[in-house]
């Protein structure tokens, strides 16, 4: 006599790679907040969210209740790089509020063949956005050398770790780190934090 099965429980996909280890971590360490769970009961990330985008590393060598050290990749270089003094890292913060600040989503490009009216009221760009830029641009001149500029413009504007720059550059993490910190001290000086030497 024939067994009669029931109907097939659908099968689970299987996890993208490398997302089973990152939820362990995230357990393990207690920053489940960017867990939760699928239709079919596992913990996964919660995709879309800027938490699950960071990657967790762990090493053995270290001495937490995991068995490591746990490092998150995408730290602030400005908070991360511990030797800054308190006026460097309020000099690379401003400079950063008024990068972002000039870059405003309502500025938008427009077609040539658009016509505009001379006029200001109702349009054109925010006073507040043309401000910042000029602060922005009024900053950078004070930096004085490309290699500065670059540097702090990498760190500030565009979140770039040493680690890449030095990467990218060929030079040692300690003439890039140092040319953060001249630049980070001339604009410190340039917003009137510090004087000058």
């Amino acid at each position: 006599m024939a067994r009669k099965t029931g109907p097939a429980k659908p099968q689970a996909p299987k996890l993208p790679k490398g997302e089973a280890e990152q939820v362990r971590i995230r357990r393990e360490i207690g920053h489940d907040f960017a867990l939760r769970d699928d239709a079919f009961g596992r913990r996964r990330l919660n995709a879309g969210t800027q938490e699950a985008a960071r990657v967790y590393e762990v090493s053995n060598d270290g001495f937490t209740a995991t068995g490591g050290i746990v490092r998150v990749r995408n730290v602030d270089p400005l908070i991360g790089i511990t030797s800054l003094s308190r006026q460097q890292r309020e000099a690379g913060q401003r400079y950063r509020e008024d990068f972002q600040c000039s870059q405003q989503a309502s500025v938008k490009p427009m077609r040539w063949t658009e016509r505009v009216d001379g006029g200001r009221q109702g349009g054109g760009v925010a006073d507040n956005v043309l401000d910042a830029g000029r602060a922005h641009a009024a900053a950078t001149r004070a930096l004085c050398h490309w290699e500065v500029a670059a540097v702090v413009r990498q760190v500030c504007c565009a979140g770039g770790s040493i680690k890449s720059l030095a990467e990218q550059t060929g030079e040692g993490r300690d003439v890039v780190t140092k040319l953060l910190k001249v630049g980070l001290d001339l604009l410190a000086v340039h917003y009137g934090m510090m004087m000058g030497r």
